[in-house]
């Protein structure tokens, strides 16, 4: 029988079961370096294990306005945004298509100067379904972030999106009517994927992001999911922690076992981290999303998770974890429609944890929607050097790697909503794990 050794976190109430040669281990969130352009490149262990965090800092909005921008002409949608822009205070601009708005400089221009002259702070940006593509997200970063001299995005973004009237309009009341979640409407859960032995960071996280709610009181149940190809992989086992294993490659979970579904139904909050392709993050089908859930707030660090419908790009012929990429709804998507109010996920390969954490920590500060998703884009653009007219990728038949990838991250929701009242800690700040 092969040697097991446990490794206990009493204060997590779990422990890590070690299974063959493979380790896992648990660094404390101050461990993890914050990284910017100036800052040395991270060791080849951290690069793997994505065990670093991008370094946000503020940048200002000079005014206070609420605008809708939006290239919808149906009246069920338009009606609904009225019914925001009133709720906010805001005003609706429209443009004939958004997927194009680079390429008209007249309307460019124009839209430039409207967002000028009215002070924008928030900009909720409504596209149609067949606007909302990777080169209509890099055109808006590039509308954006030339709003002044530097090269930064100057107002706080947020995507309103939906793939049906109905959902769009549900969406739009549940924004409405969002209030942040708070005390007992604060409920975290964490998911991962384990899809081979030595691939366990998603693990990592779901352990990192446990301990981190810890320091607030809070109880983060965990639910790892195991390929067949992960089947001497470390374990997490202790209270609330599922461990489920699929039974052939490729096999998606479409339901959870009865106390695993009922505590995923109930997290108003879910993180996710591992792979994914449209229509499935972390070895979760789309279908396997829970129906009537308390799920108001979705993070996914999977690849694809926020996929357009219609790519500006050539499909990938190979994506991580060995997945083949098909046209179907993305899950933030899915999610939308089972009755999530903010989700975030990229367009294609998404970095995961390093460019996920910051944001959700910014909204446990108490910080918008649209805050955070600015500040993760300003790192982004920061880390990488763009400028304007670096942000549109001109030739799409050479587009499957490109640096422009690393802006594709989506946060749907209302920008101005403040999804997580600020959390405070508990007097046992930090939590050492013992043995």
């Amino acid at each position: 029988m092969r040697r097991q050794l446990f490794f206990c976190f009493l204060a997590w109430g779990f422990c890590v079961l070690r299974l063959g040669a493979e380790e896992l281990t648990i660094p404390a969130l101050a461990e993890l370096p914050r990284i910017d352009r100036s800052s040395p490149r991270p060791a080849k262990e951290m690069l793997r294990n994505s065990a670093f965090i991008l370094k946000f800092s503020e940048h200002q909005v000079p005014g206070e306005a609420y605008l809708v921008l939006t290239d919808h002409s149906e009246r069920p949608y338009l009606k609904a945004l009225e019914k925001l822009a009133v709720h906010r205070g805001g005003e609706i601009v429209r443009v004939d298509d958004l997927g194009s708005l680079s390429e008209d400089q007249a309307a460019f221009r124009k839209i430039q100067e409207i967002l000028v002259e009215r002070q924008a702070k928030y900009v909720a940006i409504a596209p149609r379904w067949e606007s909302y593509r990777e080169n209509m997200i890099l055109g808006l970063w590039e509308l954006l972030s030339t709003l002044d001299p530097d090269p930064q995005i100057d107002v706080f973004p947020g995507f309103l999106l939906a793939s049906s009237a109905a959902s769009f309009q549900q969406l739009i009341d549940r924004s409405i009517n969002f209030r942040s979640l708070a005390g007992k409407t604060f409920q975290p859960l964490a998911l991962s994927q384990v899809s081979t032995r030595q691939e366990t960071r998603s693990l990592q996280k779901a352990a990192v992001l446990r301990n981190v709610f810890s320091q607030y009181g809070l109880e983060t149940p965990i639910l790892a999911v195991y390929t067949p190809l992960a089947k001497d992989a470390p374990v997490l086992e202790g209270r609330r922690v599922w461990n489920m294993r699929t039974k052939a490659a490729g096999e998606f979970l479409k339901g959870f076992p009865t106390r695993a579904a009922k505590t995923l139904a109930d997290a108003s909050l879910v993180v996710m981290h591992g792979h994914g392709i449209p229509g499935m993050s972390c070895s979760v089908d789309i279908d396997g999303i829970p129906v009537d859930s308390s799920n108001q707030v979705v993070l996914s660090g999977s690849c694809f998770a926020a996929a357009p419908q219609k790519s500006d790009f050539p499909s990938p012929s190979r994506v991580p974890g060995g997945y083949r990429v098909s046209s179907r709804q993305s899950f933030v998507d899915r999610y939308v429609e089972r009755g999530a109010t903010v989700a975030f996920g990229h367009m294609r390969l998404s970095s995961g944890f390093p460019h996920l954490f910051p944001v959700l920590e910014k909204w446990i500060e108490g910080r918008t929607v649209g805050e955070a998703y600015q500040q993760l884009i300003n790192a982004i653009i920061g880390m990488r050097g763009f400028r304007s007219g670096d942000f549109i990728v001109r030739d799409l038949e050479r587009a499957r790697r490109v640096p422009q990838n690393t802006l594709l991250y989506v946060v749907l929701g209302d920008p101005a909503i403040v999804p997580i009242a600020p959390l405070s800690r508990e007097p046992a700040a930090r939590i050492k794990p013992s043995s």
